[in-house]
């Protein structure tokens, strides 16, 4: 990692470089002056002091180089946190560019190509992978190709003499050891060369890979050394185990007759050692993975198939039978090799940084949208429909599959049921409708004769306990207010209110904040329908009240708050205020929901950046919160608490507070990384310290529904609000415009 500073001239190139290292222990490294700051790899925090540096230290341009493994957190994921943080202008040259990423992976690249002004790819191939795999837009792609010292040799009879190869038809190998590497290839081939060139010697040039030997040991090595013997090789073959220098592995390369890379797969898009070996004009063949298939064309190399020993030999024989040809192709070798020394890579990036540094001072600053629905994935229910079977959907799944062995619950259930519900408002989703009856038909299930609910059962459809949770009982309750208010037919109708009623003696029992919390919302949304019915107006008052009682007992100097710790859905608190507030109008409640809300917001917003309480730690009062395993349904009750606000204070910036919330599924958080997956349509589980809990079960996939579909609503609203005002300010009828969606507001 780079920054670089410019200097004043026209045609001065960077008159200063700094660099910043990342290693595993950064103290155990003695680095050079160069290195001015240092990256622990798995502290995700020094990613965003590294920023910080370096937006305070005069640079002009940052350029990273990127590889996944060399960052910390899930495939590197850390390096996020120093792009988002940055304040000029980035350049991010990638070395590994896949074809066929994962999630994670392609999370990573995707959103560096956001971030970044420029991305340098090595390979033609590499820009047509950006662009169609990873959707980054053509022209902030830059090909600079990988770039080799510029050093000056002896003659190829000096080096051969010094190497011992004197009379020798040398054949070369360098690299870490590992399956890979295909090298048993070439060994398999050597016999049917050697039978007509018996002076042919095969260098194979390296240590075991790390890994590769922590793992296994030298077992490929060994294996490599039997194959040798059992071909009969011993004089054609040498093993040389040991680290070269730059200069030496160059000398070694001018020394050898061919260079041969007998990769095993395709899928490399850049390789250090091919580059090198054009730039001291050796004469290559290798297989056709990625880049040899482009640096080697026109005649620069010679091309065998994957796992192909007869192809190879072929190609071997017909090089030394004809060492015309051998030599031509070295000298076509050379002549392109020039251009990719150092001193011309470096006048590529010096251009390079110099052109992206103007374009960012002069770039307009686009106007500010407080919701940007450009953002926003397409809405999709696949991975609701994958959870739900005939009983109901499913708690749990590993990645995208539903885990049966979790079986199901009641707060899913009631969350699923409250998302078809708003799905059928809003957007008429007949998969909506579809699915509803399922999620309704498991809360008849659960009731229990005296109207509390069981919560879990087992795939097998056995009841797993007696009666939930208060959270769970009140999170069904606001489902079937909400039913209540906005039931597609009647017959769902009458029976959610049989349901509520029955489940209503226990209202007043409820002793948990946030199933009272969840409990007044529900009957919120039950009293817009029956605004005359005095006995559930006084239980809610009675619960709001309760909840009162807490704040004021555990609301201390700046602790705004309900309990001496935040936990979780801690949002649903002061939302339930809200409600509360708008249908009694008590002033006191209100003052308490705004109060709290705002003590919140402190707690969970910095820097613009939205991170919930992590349930590793909490937050109790007085101490740090927890950072990490932030949870999505903390997501979606900020985002209704946000709406709520909205709809009742008319203030624009409670909108774009809930649009802020809500892109931390789309990337705003923490790692900057996206836990909605486009793929499979689910939202991961959580926010974790290493990256994303892969997991997509159903309450997080629901708490992204939900948190969607209420930003859309809060654009329609803002619109009617808007509408509202030209008319009363204009004093005229205007007719009003029809909405976008053309379906009623859902109120949530």
């Amino acid at each position: 990692m780079k920054s670089i500073t410019f200097g004043h001239e026209e045609n001065e190139l960077p008159i200063s470089v700094e660099i910043l290292a990342v290693s595993d222990d950064p103290k155990q490294f003695d680095y050079p002056s160069e290195v001015t700051f240092r990256i622990a790899k798995q502290n995700q925090q020094d990613y965003v002091k590294a920023a910080n540096y370096i937006n305070n230290n005069g640079s002009s341009v940052c350029i990273v180089q990127h590889e996944f493994g060399i960052y910390g957190g899930q495939s590197g994921v850390f390096i996020l946190s120093l792009a988002h943080q940055l304040k000029i202008p980035l350049i991010v040259t990638l070395h590994t560019i896949l074809d066929k990423p994962g999630f994670m992976e392609k999370s990573v690249i995707s959103q560096l190509g956001k971030y970044a002004d420029k991305l340098v790819v090595m390979s033609q191939l590499g820009k047509k992978f950006l662009k169609n795999i990873y959707d980054v837009p053509v022209e902030k792609i830059a090909l600079i190709e990988h770039g080799v010292p510029d050093l000056h040799f002896r003659s190829k009879d000096i080096l051969r003499k010094k190497y011992g190869f004197t009379r020798k038809k040398v054949l070369f190998t360098f690299g870490l050891l590992g399956r890979n590497k295909g090298i048993e290839t070439v060994i398999n081939a050597l016999p049917k060369v050697v039978k007509k060139h018996p002076d042919i010697l095969y260098v194979i040039l390296g240590n075991t890979h790390p890994q590769v030997l922590l793992a296994n040991g030298e077992s490929y090595r060994n294996y490599l050394k039997k194959l040798v013997e059992q071909n009969g090789l011993a004089n054609n073959v040498c093993f040389i185990k040991k680290y070269l220098s730059e200069e030496d592995l160059f000398e070694h390369l001018v020394a050898s007759d061919v260079y041969i890379t007998p990769y095993a797969n395709e899928n490399q898009i850049t390789s250090g050692t091919l580059s090198y070996a054009i730039g001291a004009g050796a004469a290559v063949v290798s297989t056709p993975y990625w880049h040899a298939s482009e640096l080697l064309s026109k005649g620069r190399g010679e091309l065998f198939n994957f796992h192909d020993s007869n192809h190879l030999s072929s190609i071997l024989l017909d090089l030394f039978d004809h060492p015309e040809k051998l030599r031509e192709m070295r000298i076509r070798a050379f002549n392109y090799g020039k251009q990719l020394r150092w001193p011309l890579m470096g006048q590529q990036y010096a251009r390079l940084c110099k052109d992206v540094q103007r374009d960012f001072d002069s770039k307009p600053v686009p106007p500010k949208k407080i919701i940007n629905l450009s953002v926003m994935p397409e809405f999709n229910l696949d991975h609701l429909v994958r959870l739900t079977d005939d009983t109901g959907i499913l708690q749990h799944a590993i990645y995208g599959i539903p885990n049966l062995k979790e079986g199901y619950c009641l707060d899913d259930n009631s969350r699923a049921m409250l998302t078809s519900l708003m799905a059928y408002k809003i957007f008429e989703s007949k998969k909506a409708l579809d699915l509803m009856p399922i999620y309704f038909s498991y809360i008849h299930h659960m009731q229990n004769i005296k109207g509390t609910f069981r919560n879990f059962m087992s795939f097998e459809r056995q009841f797993l306990d007696d009666e939930g949770s208060a959270d769970a009982f009140g999170r069904t309750i606001w489902a079937l207010g909400f039913l209540i208010r906005y039931a597609p037919h009647d017959a769902y109708f009458q029976l959610g209110t049989e349901i509520f009623h029955k489940a209503s003696k226990n209202f007043t029992s409820i002793k948990s904040l946030r199933g009272m919390a969840n409990t007044i919302i529900g009957m919120a949304h039950y009293l817009q329908k029956f605004q005359s019915d005095e006995r559930m107006f006084i239980i809610m008052d009675h619960l709001t009240n309760d909840i009162m009682k807490h704040y004021k007992s555990h609301a201390k100097g700046e602790w705004k708050w309900f309990e001496d710790i935040l936990t979780y859905d801690n949002a649903i608190i002061p939302l339930a205020l809200y409600h509360s507030a708008e249908i009694t109008g008590n002033r006191e409640v209100m003052i308490v929901a705004e109060a709290s809300k705002k003590f919140l917001k402190s707690k969970v917003m910095n820097n613009g950046i939205i991170a919930p309480i992590g349930s590793n730690g909490w937050n109790p009062k007085g101490e740090k919160s927890a950072q990490f395993a932030q949870q999505a349904t903390d997501i979606m009750a900020m985002v209704l608490l946000y709406y709520k606000a909205y709809e009742v204070k008319k203030r624009k910036t409670d909108l774009k507070k809930m649009f802020k919330t809500f892109t931390w599924f789309i990337g705003e958080n923490d790692l900057r990384v996206p836990l909605y997956d486009q793929e499979t349509h689910g939202c991961a589980d959580g926010l974790e310290s290493f990256g994303v809990n892969r997991n997509m079960g159903a309450e997080s996939t629901l708490a992204y529904l939900i948190s969607y579909m209420t930003v859309i609503n809060a654009v329609e609203l803002e619109h009617r609000y808007d509408l509202v005002k030209r008319k009363i300010k204009d004093r005229k009828k205007r007719p009003e415009m029809p909405s976008k969606l053309g379906h009623e507001l859902v109120m949530v």
